[in-house]
């Protein structure tokens, strides 16, 4: 007897049964009866019962301190994501960073994270908070409006359809490390000033890809989207007011021209060493809008190319890894050495900023006569005099020395501003008394979308070396999430160690990178099989 007949067959049987000859039709009519009823009791054991469709819910609390002028408003954001045996909970915050520096305190992510567990039965493991790393100025009590998104999303959580799709911009951001023609590295802050234009020999990548995931309502409305992309969102706006910055910007274009009730979560990703374009602009007020505006629309523009669909896949794996920090006591040393070097090169002119800016300008309209007309040289010259040749040797000698000051005091600049740095961390390694440093590691599969996050600023060449490694075509890389490290430089870039903010203000060793990216590489693989398509 086939164990999955179904109840048209059962009546078949009880009808056959019915027209049997011989004595023992009525007996064959019960055995068949009973028979095929057993068949019904087996099929109602057997059904297959279907798992349930991956539920999202999003919601988004306002965060912005108010005591002072506001821009543009700051936000907490959260995605609960709820699978048959998996809960996960995405946040994004505005601000610079999960603790350690600006207005997030250090207990802020254990804090958090511990009451989602007590309250809403969610594994602290399972919760991943990243910081836009805006420079905005958070509330006081955002670890509290952070529990509040995430418990409005768990109470809106509903059915979800998902797509996973890549966008483009190139636009709005720069890598601001220069290299030199000496085979040094500057970069670009507003800390201190550039070094001369012709030294720069070229500059580093950038990474124009924005990912993008997108969880639809069962009726096709746009629940949430998630987007990552690599940048330093801290143009600022002309007002000096709080503000969210570039990324802001960006989600508020993008919740604007979706569905009612869209929440955009913004992503950090690798910008450790990736500014915003005209970052240093001095002739025109620097504004994030326009920015912020392109990237809202290059990310509207892939989300409306994304096709979703019914996908229950969703994995979290948390793994708390070990690196080597960085002694830095005798690159402290020579770099104090290089200090006393360059001060000792400074000469007095009888110039000052007075006198020196009108011969600037005096020596650069006309170099062949500057201080004075042609008619006035011709003439001392005809006397066989030559004071005005004279004063101008002596000016020009002077400007020159002047100049060089000034180079030299720019260089002073750029040292003792990355001497502060490294001797805050050396000082730190020196009190923690351990030579690593713990750091947490998510990976996160969402459908075909997956990204593994790092607490700490990765430069851009790192999180476009992941993506490349990765056996996952959609694979995207979060920086600034679960906590702060500080800068995260490639093994290269630490050869410029205290020559830019991201070798000084980075307590790693240059060991770090090769392990890390292939603890990231051991996570993706462990997400699970790729979809069909590879990167």
């Amino acid at each position: 007897m086939n164990k999955h007949l179904g109840s048209d067959h059962l009546f078949s049987c009880v009808a056959t049964t019915k027209v049997s000859d011989g004595g023992n039709v009525r007996v064959g009519r019960l055995l068949m009866i009973l028979m095929c009823s057993t068949a019904w009791v087996g099929l109602s054991i057997v059904q297959p019962t279907f798992a349930d469709p991956l539920m999202a819910g999003a919601a988004k609390v306002d965060i912005t301190n108010r005591d002072g002028l506001v821009n543009d408003p700051l936000f907490v954001k959260a995605l609960v994501l709820k699978g048959d045996e998996t809960t996960a909970v995405i946040i994004t915050v505005d601000a610079v960073a999960i603790g350690e520096i600006g207005h997030i305190g250090n207990d802020y992510l254990g804090k958090v994270r511990s009451r989602i567990e007590k309250e809403l039965g969610i594994e602290s493991a399972n919760v991943m908070i990243n910081a836009s790393h805006c420079h905005g100025v958070v509330c006081k009590d955002v670890d509290v409006r952070t529990f509040q998104a995430v418990k409005e999303a768990v109470e809106n959580l509903v059915p979800v359809h998902l797509g996973v799709g890549r966008g483009h911009e190139d636009r709005i951001m720069e890598n601001r490390r220069l290299k030199l023609k000496n085979g040094r590295e500057a970069d670009v802050r507003h800390a201190y000033s550039l070094p001369p234009d012709e030294e720069v020999a070229e500059v580093g990548p950038i990474d124009p890809e924005i990912g993008v995931l997108r969880l639809d309502r069962l009726d096709g409305r746009i629940l949430a989207v998630v987007y990552n992309f690599a940048m330093h969102p801290i143009q600022g706006v002309p007002n000096g007011g709080n503000t969210a910055d570039v990324t802001g910007f960006a989600s508020k274009v993008i919740e604007e021209n979706t569905s009612d009730g869209t929440i955009a979560l913004f992503v950090q990703g690798c910008a450790g060493d990736i500014n915003p374009i005209s970052y240093k602009a001095v002739v025109q007020p620097r504004s994030a809008e326009p920015l912020g505006n392109m990237l809202g629309l290059s990310t509207l523009r892939a989300l409306r190319k994304i096709q979703t669909r019914e996908d229950r896949r969703l994995h979290v794996l948390n793994e708390h890894f070990e690196l080597p920090r960085a002694d830095v006591a005798q690159r402290i040393i020579a770099m104090e050495g290089e200090r006393d070097r360059l001060v000792e090169s400074l000469r007095g002119t009888s110039l000052n900023l007075k006198t020196f800016i009108p011969l600037v300008v005096k020596y650069n309209v006309s170099a062949e006569f500057p201080s004075s007309y042609s008619h006035r040289y011709l003439h001392e010259k005809g006397l066989g005099r030559d004071g005005l040749e004279k004063l101008d040797a002596e000016n020009r000698r002077n400007m020159k020395q002047y100049v060089k000051n000034i180079y030299t005091m720019e260089q002073l600049t750029r040292i003792q501003t990355n001497l502060r740095l490294l001797g805050k961390h050396q000082a730190d390694l020196v009190d923690s008394g351990k030579r690593t440093v713990d750091v947490e590691l998510l990976g996160i599969r969402i459908g075909d979308f997956c990204l593994t996050t790092f607490p700490g600023e990765l430069t851009v060449r790192i999180g476009l070396n992941i993506k490349s490694k990765s056996p996952h075509d959609m694979t995207f890389v979060a920086g600034y999430t679960n906590g702060y490290i500080y800068y995260a430089p490639t093994a290269e870039q630490l050869k410029n160690l205290g020559g830019a903010q991201e070798d000084s203000d980075c307590i790693l060793a240059p060991e770090w990178q090769k392990l890390y990216e292939a603890k990231a590489a051991e996570i993706l693989v462990a997400l699970g099989k790729p979809s069909a398509a590879g990167r």
